[in-house]
């Protein structure tokens, strides 16, 4: 039942090495520009930093 019937599975998630480094980059200046954006303009004036910013 549960994990037992995927025990591969969990072991593979366990063992293997994960690295989310592509992704934590860009969302790290999303997150940076949002709050220094906060309370000012709309989505089109986030967009056009976003924009610049990556």
């Amino acid at each position: 039942m549960g994990v037992g019937k995927d025990e591969a599975a969990v072991h593979a998630a366990i063992v293997a090495p994960s690295f989310n480094g592509q992704t934590e980059g860009p969302i790290t200046k999303l997150k940076l520009v949002k709050r220094q954006m906060y309370g000012r303009g709309k989505l089109d004036l986030l967009q056009a930093r976003l924009i610049v910013a990556i």
